[in-house]
């Protein structure tokens, strides 16, 4: 048994698939080839917003964001400290300062009313200057981008939803990737939209952020390619793994589908053992990982293992335990939610073939 069926769903997309290669390899465009913008506009279509600019990977996408919105230096980041690494490591890297969040127990998500904490205790600090929230949906399902904003918008703050996870999900309609001033995916192949390889996107309705980031991503290049304006990456979607994205997004909404009738039968027979994942009001998680959290984590974890059932666990070292960012001055027992998470959770089989 597979945790995520790959070959399930290449088996029934692959006379689709192998076409849309073969195009490729036919016209020879490898690097920005059509198809490449052809995902561009599909993907804008999809989430609802007038800019999506692809590029090599998810971390690349964060990384833009925050190139865009000129953070830096004495910034102040604020992000959640249960989720995947990449989240805080821009920051970082950026060299901005990763202000980490606790998470709210009944959704995993960013805590807001920690969040709002974590914002005044920088403030009273004033050694940093607070710049932006990084919100990641965890697991499928949006954060509560509705708090989110308003916290953004009180304390002048930027908001980059990371929906790595969360592409396909929504709220009252809204997809993820349309949420704050700037939102990011990764077409990892694990992730709920993935390619065979790595792969990334940025979304945004401002025109001028993404004309940065278009800037961006190909060296910082101006209007003529042998003119660099600024300092950029070199970070572009190979053009093979937009052919494939394309034939994945037009079955996209009916693996979709499948991901939740199974959610739904999984919380149906396991609610009695253990906590199930709680969707509010409004909310549709694309389910990147279907996540129980239990007292016995081990024991129920070797359970399945008997049974031939894999399972995972994301994610066993919080952000702010994390070794490379020991500098930051955290300890155990800062965030008490999200460490005890860190210790109960676990993730079953999850994908569009279950």
């Amino acid at each position: 048994m597979h945790f995520i069926d790959l070959e399930s769903q290449y088996k029934h997309l692959k006379s689709k698939i192998d076409k849309r290669i073969h195009d490729v390899l036919d016209h020879g465009h490898y690097i920005m080839g059509p198809e490449v913008k052809e995902l561009e506009v599909a993907l804008s279509e999809y989430v609802g917003v007038k800019h999506t600019i692809t590029c090599a990977n998810g971390t690349d996408a964060l990384q833009l964001a925050l190139m865009a919105l000129d953070v830096g230096e004495g910034d102040a980041v604020f992000c959640p400290t249960f989720t995947f690494f990449a989240t805080a490591e821009v920051v970082a890297y950026a060299k901005a300062t990763p202000v980490f969040v606790d998470s709210d127990e009944r959704t995993f998500n960013i805590c807001v009313d920690d969040l709002e904490r974590q914002i005044i205790n920088v403030i009273k600090q004033g050694g940093l200057k607070p710049k932006a929230i990084i919100s990641v949906d965890l697991f499928g399902l949006p954060a509560n981008y509705e708090e989110l904003q308003k916290l953004a918008s009180k304390y002048n703050l930027k908001l980059i939803e990371d929906a790595a996870q969360g592409f396909g999900g929504s709220i009252n309609g809204r997809k993820a990737g349309s949420f704050g001033d700037i939102a990011t995916t990764s077409f990892f192949p694990a992730k709920p939209l993935g390619c065979y390889g790595d792969g990334g996107a940025i979304f945004t309705n401002d025109d001028n952020l993404a004309v940065l980031i278009e800037s961006y991503r190909v060296h910082g290049k101006g209007s003529d390619k042998y003119d660099n304006v600024r300092i950029g990456l070199n970070s572009r979607l190979d053009t093979i793994q937009a052919a494939i994205l394309l034939e994945k997004l037009a079955e996209f909404p009916i693996e979709l589908e499948n991901r939740n009738i199974a959610a739904e039968n999984y919380n149906k027979t396991l609610s009695d053992r253990f906590i199930t994942p709680y969707i509010p009001d409004g909310y549709y998680s694309s389910w990147a990982q279907y996540t129980v959290v239990s007292d016995n984590r081990d024991m129920e974890m070797k359970k399945y293992a008997a049974e031939c059932i894999p399972t995972m666990v994301y994610y066993r070292t919080c952000m702010h335990m994390q070794t490379a960012f020991k500098y930051l001055g955290y300890k155990e027992g800062d965030f008490p939610v999200a460490e005890k998470l860190s210790k109960q959770v676990f993730s079953l089989p999850m994908h569009g073939y279950l």
